[in-house]
């Protein structure tokens, strides 16, 4: 069996990103800099960029969720006066 440099490299940053290890935008500085010395192509940067937009997606949801759930249970009641 053979190791894949590329491939590790390339579910590293995923995986790094999804798990919080890593900010996104050093993500991408990393991925375009294995690009430039051909550690992966440019098809496995477009997969970490996708990754970045769907993990970015997904915490802006849970984001939007959880400010929903505080907004509901943090508002007033409705009173009769």
């Amino acid at each position: 069996m053979s190791f894949d440099l590329s491939k590790f490299l390339t579910e590293g940053l995923i995986n790094s990103v999804d798990n919080g290890l890593i900010p996104s935008d050093l993500a991408t500085v990393y991925a375009g800099n294995y690009l430039v010395k051909s550690l992966i192509t440019q098809t496995q940067v477009t997969q970490v960029s996708d990754a970045i937009t769907a993990y970015k997606a997904a915490q802006l949801a849970a984001d939007q969720a959880q400010r929903q759930e505080v907004n509901r249970t943090s508002a007033p009641e409705d009173t009769l006066k």
